[in-house]
């Protein structure tokens, strides 16, 4: 954890998902467990994304995906920070089938969290990446 501050998680859905009940009540299970959050809402871009987290000075991004588009999106914020060169590590949730988790992590998703995920998974996850 920074000196000082709170772990700072910069939370999105990308793309044309606008199922967004998951990732509001991960939120808020997130920021009562001590995390800052930073919640972009729907239909972010991958520029947007990470324009709001090196603004926001965020330790770890998280993206939620219900809508089929993991892969696609995920790539375009992936190539991004690459070319950018900023260095946050990003982590997913969602409806994402199992054939697609080796695929995400090969691609440098850091994690993938799937329905069912106890809290407490994320937490220890997070706190490993930034803590």
């Amino acid at each position: 954890m920074k000196q000082g501050k709170k772990n700072k998680i910069l939370l999105a859905k990308m793309g044309l998902d606008c199922h967004d009940t998951g990732i509001t009540t991960m939120a808020g299970l997130l920021r009562d467990r001590g995390y800052e959050i930073v919640y972009l809402g729907l239909h972010n871009s991958a520029e947007r994304i990470i324009n709001a987290a090196i603004e926001e000075d965020a330790d770890i991004i998280g993206l939620s995906f219900l809508s089929g588009q993991h892969l696609t999106q995920t790539g375009k914020l992936l190539k991004l920070l690459k070319e950018q060169e900023v260095n946050i590590p990003v982590f997913l949730g969602g409806v994402i089938p199992k054939y697609d988790i080796p695929v995400l992590k090969e691609m440098g998703v850091a994690e993938i969290f799937t329905p069912g995920t106890m809290t407490q998974a994320v937490v220890d996850f997070i706190n490993q990446q930034v803590g």
